[in-house]
């Protein structure tokens, strides 16, 4: 929460943050205040508690919030690679292509999709009936979860698996082709300093991809019922709670333009 308050901060005062990549960014914060904000307080509740029920209710909506949060996070995480894309690839067509009315509609585009995504999903999921447990092995409500202990049914797998390739494959799909031309790009480039350069501007970028996608694809990717739940949660952890952490820090860290501006406003407040 403070990792991530800090950065939408930081770039909402700073008028030289005001471009598209920290308009971006910011949504990615506000994406990640939500994991947490979605799965954490229940999940602490239930530790102190003792108190591991869960209401049909709770659990659906619970699931509505997460799912379009992650639908929302997968869709911005191609977006900020095509800007990085056309940034290095095409920067005399940035100002154009990623002007401030594309990046709103962009935007909007986003969490409209996880809006309806999330919804059509959540319906779908609260029409299934239990067959072998009332018991989540897991520790937030979600889509797989319910898939294990949910009734056989052909019509659930498919729109599971039109799930997994209209918001997983194709997006990191995108991703990956992005990144493959940055890099020939990048490679053309006859200066160590220009490669340098070029290349970190989108370093950030690509490590929080390697993290949300390898999270992701451990959590997501293998059946149901060909695994134990052990190394899922913990891997859910590092997809919920640690990458939404260190996703601020990453950005930050790596980025001169956000630390200064970090200390131009710590330097503001204390005077």
């Amino acid at each position: 929460m403070f990792a991530n308050s800090t950065t939408i901060t930081v770039v909402y005062n700073d008028q030289h943050l005001h471009t598209p990549m920290y308009l971006f960014l910011c949504n990615l914060s506000i994406i990640d205040i939500c994991y947490t904000t979605i799965t954490v307080p229940k999940l602490v509740y239930m530790l102190l508690s003792g108190d591991y029920t869960l209401t049909f209710t709770q659990c659906f909506i619970q699931m509505f919030f997460f799912s379009h949060v992650a639908t929302a996070e997968d869709l911005l995480l191609f977006i900020m690679a095509y800007d990085r894309y056309v940034a290095i690839c095409n920067p005399l067509h940035y100002h154009v292509m990623l002007s401030k009315k594309n990046c709103i509609l962009l935007l909007v585009a986003v969490w409209a999709t996880g809006f309806f995504n999330s919804l059509s999903l959540t319906l779908t999921t609260s029409n299934m009936s239990l067959c072998y447990s009332n018991i989540v092995t897991q520790f937030y409500c979600e889509l797989k979860a319910f898939a294990k202990i949910a009734c056989p049914n052909t019509g659930f797998q498919l729109f599971s698996y039109m799930e997994a390739v209209i918001f997983g494959f194709l997006p990191f799909l995108c991703c990956l082709i992005s990144y493959i031309k940055v890099i020939i790009v990048i490679l053309h480039i006859k200066s160590s300093d220009g490669r340098r350069k070029a290349f970190s501007t989108c370093s950030s970028h690509l490590i929080v991809l390697i993290m949300f996608y390898g999270a992701g694809v451990c959590v997501y990717i293998r059946p149901p019922t060909q695994y134990r739940e052990g190394p899922e949660q913990v891997f859910s952890i590092l997809y919920t709670i640690v990458t939404p952490t260190l996703n601020p820090l990453i950005y930050s860290l790596r980025n001169k333009d956000v630390k200064d501006a970090l200390i131009k406003l710590i330097r503001l407040k204390s005077k």
